[in-house]
């Protein structure tokens, strides 16, 4: 017989697959790559000082939460070295395909000789919705689970090299990536393209979630704070982003807004908004990467779709 690890994207679909009674151990990738400085070493101790340091600054996360939280299943992790089937849990967004490719890059390293496969769930009907794994009858995440699928050599290889690019200080190479087969993949070049598109644009020096948030504001004028994250956890397409992000992106754009309670812009703000002022340099931060780039050393191209060296 077999043995069995799973690992899962959150401990929300943790208790979910418990539930289910599915065979094998399972342990929970507690960590949001897509956020904050990323190496390529994934496990190592400046991998792990690097994300705590990020976590502590910006989320006000504190050390014996971090070591609780994750580094302990990590740990757990390291020392599951008998499992020789390995399933991985993830979904079709930005928030989990990079955790996805960090995963994949650790196994390629730790795990040489399992057989990993993947469960990914997105779009599972004839709409053009999305779906969770959380979102899926039990009946569907069966199948799903036995249609799982078996990751080549060369898909591993080829999740590890996109996860190298990803902690690389220049972000132009994986405009390749997108354009690119993305092997077994399905996801990925979708999730990347969302990527790119959190540099500032060259219109206004905010980039798409940001001008999101001004436009959600002006156009949909919600009556408070929380209704306004609402509406943007509701309709983020390929983001995948949760509450206390929005929260942090919402802050940093404060000073473009009169009031919370409703939420009103200020003239600058309908001005940034209409591209008729950039607001690059209040928002430029020299402490903010995405990946291994600094956010701020790029710009977007919205009409070519492609990224620009400052």
């Amino acid at each position: 017989m077999k043995s069995l690890l799973h690992i899962t994207n959150g401990d929300s679909f943790t208790s979910r697959l418990k539930s289910l009674d599915v065979k094998g151990d399972i342990i929970t990738w507690r960590e949001m790559l897509c956020e904050g400085k990323t190496l390529c070493n994934v496990g190592s101790e400046s991998f792990w000082k690097t994300r705590f340091e990020f976590l502590n600054r910006n989320y006000k996360v504190s050390k014996s939460w971090f070591v609780e939280k994750t580094l302990k299943e990590y740990r757990s992790l390291c020392n599951h070295k008998q499992q020789d089937q390995i399933v991985l849990w993830f979904e079709y967004d930005l928030f989990c395909q990079i955790n996805m490719l960090a995963v994949l890059s650790w196994l390629k390293t730790h795990r040489r000789h399992a057989e990993i496969s993947l469960v990914c769930s997105g779009k599972e009907d004839e709409t053009d919705r999305l779906y969770g794994l959380n979102e899926l009858s039990d009946e569907k995440l069966f199948s799903l689970y036995k249609n799982k699928v078996t990751l080549t050599q060369d898909d591993i290889e080829f999740a590890d090299y996109v996860w190298q690019l990803y902690c690389s200080d220049n972000p132009m190479r994986l405009e390749n990536i997108i354009t690119h087969d993305s092997f077994q993949f399905n996801y990925l070049s979708e999730a990347l393209k969302v990527h790119l598109k959190r540099f500032p644009t060259i219109k206004n020096g905010l980039n798409e979630l940001e001008n999101k948030v001004l436009w959600t504001a002006d156009n949909e004028k919600p009556q408070s704070k929380r209704e306004l994250l609402g509406k943007l956890l509701t309709n983020q397409g390929y983001y995948g982003f949760g509450d206390t992000q929005y929260e942090r992106i919402f802050t940093s754009l404060r000073p473009l807004f009169n009031s919370v309670n409703p939420i009103k812009l200020t003239k600058k703000g309908k001005e940034v908004l209409s591209n008729k002022m950039n607001y690059y340099s209040h928002m430029r931060d020299n402490q903010q990467y995405l990946g291994g780039s600094l956010k701020y050393n790029f710009l977007y191209n919205s009409s070519t779709d492609r990224i620009l060296k400052l």
